[in-house]
C-alpha cells in the first residue's frame, strides 16, 4: 500500500515531468510516478542498501549525500525535486531547498509535523520524546536532527523567501483531504510544495 503522501504527491506531478527524488529509499515513490505519471525519475539515496533496493526496482540512482553532493545536477535541469518524509534528517534544511528550487522547476517536500497533537500528548504525559509511526525511533537512535511543526516550516518558509505554492496537512484519521483548521495541532504530516 503506497503512503499517504505518495498519493498526493502523484497527484502534484504533471505528466511526462522529469523528477529528482533525494532520499529516495528503494524508489518506490518514483515507481508510482513512472506508472501514474509517465515520468523520467532520478534518485539520490546514500544508503548502499537502499540503492540496491532502487536498482532492483528498475530505479535509475545516484549514490550520494544529499547534504553535501548536488552541485553536479545542472540549474533548473528536473520539473521536480522531492524530498519525501527526510527534512528532518537533513544537515541544514534551508541550504539544501535552495539547491532544490536551483535543481527544478516546483520543490515537493513532506514531512512529519512534531506540532501533532498525539506527539504533543505523549511528551506531555510521558515526559518522553513520542514515538510515533511517523517518527518511529528512540531519542538515542533516531537519524532525526531537525524536527519541526508545520508553524516551523512555514515560518522558515517566509523568512528565506520561499514560496508556498500548494500544501496538504493530513492525519491517518482524516481521509476527506487536508486538515485547515487547527492544522499544526490535528496534521499528523505535511507535504507542500514550493516555488
Amino acid at each position: 500500500m503506497a503512503r499517504k503522501d505518495f498519493k498526493i504527491i502523484s497527484n502534484w506531478v504533471k505528466p511526462n515531468s522529469k523528477v529528482l527524488d533525494l532520499g529516495c529509499g528503494d524508489g518506490n515513490l518514483l515507481q508510482i510516478l513512472s506508472k501514474e505519471r509517465n515520468i523520467t525519475g532520478y534518485g539520490v539515496d546514500i544508503s548502499i542498501d537502499k540503492i540496491i533496493k532502487s536498482l532492483d526496482n528498475n530505479i535509475n540512482v545516484v549514490h550520494t549525500d544529499i547534504n553535501k553532493k548536488l552541485d553536479y545536477f545542472k540549474d533548473k535541469s528536473f520539473d521536480y525535486v522531492i524530498l519525501a518524509q527526510s527534512l528532518q534528517v537533513v544537515d541544514n534544511p534551508v541550504n539544501l531547498i535552495n539547491e532544490m528550487l536551483r535543481i527544478g522547476n516546483e520543490v515537493i517536500i513532506s514531512f512529519p509535523n512534531m506540532g501533532y497533537w498525539k506527539s504533543r500528548l505523549y511528551l506531555f504525559l510521558k515526559g518522553k520524546m513520542p514515538i510515533t509511526s511517523e517518527l518511529p525511533f528512540s531519542w538515542h537512535s533516531t537519524p532525526n536532527i531537525h524536527l519541526c511543526t508545520i508553524k516551523d516550516f512555514k515560518e522558515m518558509c517566509d523568512l528565506n523567501q520561499f514560496v508556498i505554492v500548494d500544501e496538504v496537512i493530513s492525519s491517518n484519521n482524516n481521509e476527506k483531504g487536508s486538515i485547515r483548521l487547527l492544522s499544526n495541532l490535528f496534521g499528523e504530516s505535511a507535504i507542500f510544495k514550493i516555488k
